[in-house]
């Protein structure tokens, strides 16, 4: 099998996708790579070999003669960058969020549709073995019809990931409900086999408005200054971000368009750092404890009433996974690969990813406005139909 030839956009916080990418001989291998910095350009050819080409410009990558394209850069550059890949033909990987809008969502989706392009985008979380078993256990019937789901996201590393960088300002990212929480909600949304239609949310920045030390200018990368095992208490916290602008603390409520409802709290100055589903049924419910493997289980509640009870009357133990995330970058880059060279449906879904910015935009916007209800609009029919089938060939499906 020849190597697919692998471009990669942004060598930062999740340069280790294009690290899970680069399989010479065993089906693709990263040629080139795309970074305005030139001080990436050794970790690159550490990673890629002597012979990978590093380009400063977006253009030169996309005229690289590629057969597919990883956009890893920040937020706000997915617009531009992924209607360019798109338009020249270059399938393209996409990291979540799809973009920080939802007309920029719904603009890309377009441009796929209409171009023919595979379009992909890293929702990782749908690969993660504990968000997998939830899933089996629902498709079991073990609890019945979900009728509920309940997340919360204790972000104990919030401090060091979102506050130091462009993830900071809200020009770059919508809001934290939206950049961080994107994974949960689409989670959310898979769980329930359904999507968000109307949201109201509450939330504040309550902690780090109040750190004055701050970069005199930003573009230091993780690599320089992430220490997990330091920096607490969260007000002890230095270097961030000159502008500091997005709500570390934030709930959402959500009403499904299966009527499904969901909650979802995610908080950045927490001690610790993983994040707890309960879903709800007919039958009984579950919950996960832990999130990536080693000692994470999900446990199910269905045989009947009681009180307090910890244990409940399954567990299921969560494997450990060589692999980011538990295994799931893995899992998600073998997708895309496959998706690349084969076509067909994939697990990830590009209608599911701008559904999931939608819904936090829209709480971004209910949050900022004093909790008022926000309507949810669904992505045409048309197009949810050409990307639920798999993005089938323009002979397939004649233009909308």
């Amino acid at each position: 099998m020849t190597d697919l030839r692998i471009g990669v956009a942004g060598l930062g916080l999740r340069k280790t996708l294009a690290v899970e990418a680069h399989r010479p001989g065993s089906g693709a291998r990263v040629t080139t790579v795309c970074d305005p910095d030139p001080a990436v350009y050794d970790w690159a050819r550490a990673n890629f070999g002597d012979d990978v080409r590093t380009v400063a410009d977006f253009d030169e990558l996309l005229d690289a003669d590629l057969d597919a394209v990883l956009v890893l850069t920040p937020d706000h550059t997915h617009i531009d960058l992924g209607v360019r890949a798109l338009t020249a033909g270059v399938p393209t990987f996409m990291e979540k969020p799809l973009a920080t809008t939802i007309g920029d969502c719904d603009t890309l989706l377009d441009t796929a549709h209409r171009t023919g392009t595979r379009l992909y985008v890293g929702h990782n979380m749908r690969h993660m073995p504990v968000i997998r078993t939830m899933r089996e256990v629902i498709a079991s019937g073990a609890i019945g019809e979900v009728e509920a789901v309940w997340c919360r996201h204790f972000v104990g590393h919030g401090g060091d990931f979102y506050y130091k960088d462009w993830h900071a300002d809200r020009r770059n990212t919508t809001g934290l409900l939206l950049q961080k929480g994107a994974h949960d909600i689409d989670v959310i949304h898979w769980l329930a086999g359904a999507s968000t239609r109307q949201v109201t949310a509450m939330g504040k920045l309550s902690v780090y408005n109040r750190v004055t030390d701050r970069q005199s200018a930003p573009g230091q990368r993780p690599d320089d200054w992430y220490a997990p095992d330091s920096n607490w208490p969260p007000l002890s916290q230095t270097g961030l971000h000159p502008v500091v602008d997005v709500e570390d603390l934030s709930m959402m409520l959500m009403r499904l368009d299966n009527g499904v409802q969901a909650s979802y709290q995610q908080c950045h100055y927490t001690p610790d750092y993983w994040r707890n589903y309960t879903v709800i049924g007919t039958a009984g419910r579950l919950e996960n404890f832990g999130d990536t493997g080693g000692n994470a289980v999900v446990r199910v509640w269905n045989s009947g009433r009681r009180g307090y009870d910890a244990e409940g009357d399954r567990t299921i133990e969560i494997p450990t996974a060589t692999g980011g995330h538990g295994g799931a970058d893995t899992a998600l880059i073998d997708e895309f690969l496959r998706f690349v060279r084969d076509g067909g449906a994939t697990d990830t879904s590009p209608v599911a990813a701008r559904d999931s910015v939608a819904a936090g935009v829209a709480a971004t916007e209910s949050l900022r406005a004093g909790g008022t209800a926000r309507e949810v609009a669904p992505v045409s029919e048309p197009l949810t139909s050409y990307f639920n089938s798999g993005q089938p060939s323009r002979t397939q499906n004649p233009s909308v």
